[in-house]
């Protein structure tokens, strides 16, 4: 393990551009940003504050798409800085608190709603409220990249966060606390949840919060998922079975994104350290679509 950069402040959303830099997210309020990282390491520069910015994509054109939870709406925005607001709402209902990003094979681009305003659950909110029994009444949305019509996919999943197309075109969404991964298959007529594996480590006792969060795929189909509060990468082969659990250096690992192609590394955004910490995998991740 070697520590890419240090001093963020709650990072998360990682995507690894073609030059090798890093773009993350660091959704601590006093920064609030989208925060681009050189490939040393070394050098970075604020992209744009837009409040609690928390997924990423980057489409082909090479524009950002920002999942907001503090002002929830899905922006478009470019490495300028400049700001859209793409979509508030999904099939008439507001966002609560979008999550994860990713674009689709078919250029759409799709978003998890974890179910509830993120203001609940910040600090100094009056009384606190305990993620792990909130009533989340999470979504899965799919919005129009041209005019930001939006279509619900699913709903009532139990905080909603993780989302990545795998190689057999399905659409795979985590639900962070029951540990559960879902797959989608979009091409029916209705799409049904089908449960495809679990996260959660039977041996691992903790009292704090820890689920699933971001996840992304290698070239062969295999599914990394960050799992926070356990402090791993949990690695699930094609057949939805476990096949490793990758240790990191901090307890609250949010998300990960692959190197360039030929590095066989991922980046981890992690936040109890406030880094990012890059590790050694057997493969490749799987081209996103863009």
């Amino acid at each position: 393990m070697r520590i890419f950069c240090a001093d963020l402040l709650l990072p998360e959303g990682p995507v690894v551009l073609d030059d090798g830099a890093l773009l993350v997210t660091e959704l601590g309020l006093e920064r609030g940003c989208i925060t681009l990282i050189a490939a040393d390491g070394a050098t970075r520069r604020v992209v744009a504050k837009t409040g609690r910015p928390n997924g990423l994509a980057v489409d082909h054109e090479g524009m950002i798409w920002v999942a907001e939870s503090l002002e929830p709406s899905v922006l478009r925005v470019s490495l300028d800085g400049e700001s859209v607001v793409h979509a508030t709402a999904c099939q008439g209902e507001p966002l609560l608190w979008p999550n994860d990003i990713c674009v689709g094979p078919d250029d759409a681009i799709y978003v998890t709603d974890s179910g509830a305003r993120v203001t609940n659950f910040l600090e100094g909110a009056t009384p606190p409220r305990d993620i792990r029994t909130f009533p989340f009444e999470g979504r899965v949305c799919r919005f129009d990249r041209s005019d930001g019509t939006g279509t619900v996919i699913d709903r009532n999943l139990r905080f909603a966060n993780g989302i990545a197309f795998g190689r057999d075109g399905l659409l795979y969404v985590n639900e962070m606390l029951t540990g559960n991964i879902y797959r989608y298959e979009l091409t029916a007529e209705k799409p049904v949840r089908q449960l495809y594996a679990n996260v959660l480590d039977p041996g691992y006792s903790s009292e704090t919060l820890r689920g699933p969060d971001g996840m992304k795929f290698d070239e062969a189909g295999y599914l990394y998922v960050t799992v926070f509060g356990q402090g791993d990468v949990t690695v699930i082969d094609p057949t939805g079975t476990v096949a490793d659990r990758i240790t990191l250096g901090g307890n609250a690992p949010t998300n990960l994104a692959f190197g360039l192609p030929g590095s066989r590394e991922i980046f981890v955004t992690e936040d109890e350290h406030g880094r990012a910490e890059v590790h050694a995998v057997p493969r490749d991740g799987l081209a996103l679509h863009r």
